[in-house]
């Protein structure tokens, strides 16, 4: 038989430390459930042997043991308590690496849902570190308590037995009857969230264009479709919540009126009634306690079971062995790319091969592929179909550490994070001046980052929000040539420039291809053609055309419809005073 595959969630050893956690846990529960049978044991011995002989002595040593015994008991709960909330931070520092580390991995996977993922981690986190863990365990207790009140009288211990059974059974019909809900309410609260998010990035048009009211109206439809699964489950919960209590409170008051009939007929000592009634409402608190809570420990259990099944999906990962000297061929193998929902690929073929010092400029209309093939070329998602190789080294499987020294990257939407110029250029390591000053000069934006309040220790705050456009593309160009990567891929880099710093952009590519870097480059103006090599002509997810920049642009220009501009090679246009314009 075949040995399982060892996973994430194995090495991770998850599984493991929890268990050992609450395995202490529950050893410090056995001492508290026990000293909780100080009260009653108490209560027996004043009614039945202080009050019966009337010896003061024998109440003082009572009460200095009770005492003792209840100053043990505050003093273990304590410990349980605080052995509770370092489960959650244990929690954090097993998981909360990997789900950040993972979910930016798997982002490359379609139709991940890393914000998801997240969020289960918090749910699970915050629930284990929390005291309404205690009630599931002190539950385990209530056979123990059932059996002293039988000790106490036979009677007593059948009421025990019944009302505890009753309680459980409500604690199951919960279960039963919120789960769906609950599970569907959880759904639609995200997505609300998520329209919320998405409401809030995209603030500037809402506001713009007057959307607010259809805003608010959508937003308010999915918090109602979330609000009424979420009041269905809490109106059962409530329901049955309201009956244990009040079960619980009836069966105490039934216990007595049990025990004095006992102790009219000579059967049981009035301490014993006492004693058995405060026994009784300990035993019935965890499971009305439970069912209380069972609407957060039904969230948590939902979240680490995804957390729990998403880290088994993954294979245990090795350290992928470094690859120094990598120079930059980049070899495309008939990639293609499509979303499982998507009716049509984004991209469904293509295939080329670039030597290092050499550069790339793919063109073609608006969905072309364009942004798709790039995010392949880099390793940001995967391909459907075929590879993607650095020097034959798949990109997708490179050490981390090789893809930060070799590969340079600027998306269309530059995102800057929270943190200094210099932070950001230095890709958040702890960066080096000369590199980073080096990348900046590289990309044209020195002296606009000196121009800035603290130079290049100037606070950029959440996503760089009070930089133009322009200022946000430089920075995030000077962070892709950041260390003179192997590779560069820029997806409009110059969307946002103007004539000076599409000038910076021209001689930046010229200078990486001087240094032996391979350009890719996406761009819709002709001014980017002049120090590129080679041209990519992309239409429908298919790479028609690749070759020499001005072979392709004459092919294309003797193909061209008549009366219509053409893309002429950049020499001739050059010769005859005209540019070309590629769209």
């Amino acid at each position: 038989m075949a040995r399982p595959l060892r996973s994430v969630w194995d090495d991770l050893a998850v599984s493991y430390n929890l268990k050992m956690s609450i395995g202490l846990v529950l050893v410090f529960s056995i001492f508290v459930n026990l000293l909780i049978l100080t009260s009653p044991i108490y209560m027996m011995q004043v009614y039945d042997r202080v009050l019966g002989t009337g010896q003061i002595e024998t109440l003082i040593y009572l009460s200095i043991i009770a005492g003792l015994a209840l100053a043990s008991l505050g003093l273990l709960e304590g410990v349980r308590s605080f052995l509770l909330t370092r489960l959650g931070h244990m929690l954090d520092l097993l998981l909360r690496d990997p789900v950040l580390t993972q979910s930016i991995v798997q982002s490359r996977t379609p139709r991940f849902e890393r914000r998801r993922l997240v969020e289960d981690f918090g749910t699970a986190r915050n629930y284990l570190g929390s005291p309404a863990v205690l009630p599931f365990i002190d539950a385990p207790w209530v056979p123990f308590f059932v059996l002293i009140i039988a000790t106490i009288h036979p009677w007593l211990g059948v009421l025990a037995l019944v009302s505890a059974i009753v309680l459980f059974g409500l604690a199951l019909a919960n279960d039963y009857a919120t789960r769906q809900a609950i599970q569907q309410s959880g759904a639609k609260a995200q997505q609300a969230n998520d329209f919320a998010q998405a409401a809030i990035l995209n603030a500037e048009v809402v506001n713009a264009m007057g959307m607010q009211k259809a805003v608010s109206r959508r937003y308010r439809h999915h918090v109602e479709q979330s609000g009424v699964l979420s009041q269905n489950a809490a109106d059962i919960g409530a329901v049955i919540s309201s009956m244990s209590k009040a079960i619980r409170i009836a069966v105490q008051s039934a216990a007595l009126g049990l025990g004095a009939l006992l102790v009219i007929r000579g059967e049981l000592t009035s301490g014993g009634m006492i004693a058995s009634s405060i026994v009784l409402g300990r035993a019935l608190a965890p499971i009305e306690q439970v069912i209380g809570s069972w609407k957060q420990f039904a969230a948590a259990r939902e979240a680490y079971g995804n957390l729990q099944r998403f880290f088994k999906a993954l294979p245990a990962q090795t350290d992928t062995i470094a690859l120094p000297g990598l120079v930059g061929r980049l070899s495309v193998e008939d990639v293609a790319y499509q979303l499982p929902d998507a009716p049509t690929p984004a991209v469904r073929r293509a295939a080329f091969t670039m030597e290092p010092g050499t550069a790339l400029a793919l063109v073609g209309p608006s969905a072309s592929g364009k942004t798709t093939l790039c995010r392949m070329l880099v390793g940001a998602i995967a391909p459907s179909r075929g590879n993607v190789r650095l020097d034959g080294a798949d990109v997708v499987t490179l050490n981390p550490d090789d893809v930060s020294r070799v590969i340079g990257y600027m998306p269309q939407n530059v995102e800057l994070f929270s943190g200094t110029v210099r932070d950001n250029i230095a890709r958040l390591g702890q960066g080096n001046d000369e590199a980073t000053v080096a990348a900046a000069k590289a990309a044209g934006c020195h002296e606009m980052i000196l121009r800035l309040p603290s130079g290049y220790d100037t606070e950029l705050g959440p996503r760089g929000a009070f930089l133009s456009g322009g200022q946000r593309q430089r920075i995030g160009l000077a962070r892709a040539l950041y260390g003179s990567p192997r590779l560069v891929v820029l997806d409009e880099p110059n969307s946002n420039l103007d004539q000076d710093g599409e000038t910076a952009l021209v001689e930046a590519i010229a200078r990486a291809k001087q240094a032996g870097t391979t350009v890719v480059v996406v761009s819709h103006r002709s001014t980017l053609l002049q120090p590129i090599d080679k041209l990519g002509i992309m239409r429908d997810g298919v790479l028609e055309r690749f070759g020499d920049r001005d072979e392709v642009l004459r092919e294309m220009a003797a193909n061209a419809p008549p009366r219509k501009p053409t893309l002429v090679p950049v020499g001739e246009a050059q010769a005859a005073g005209t540019t070309g314009g590629a769209s």
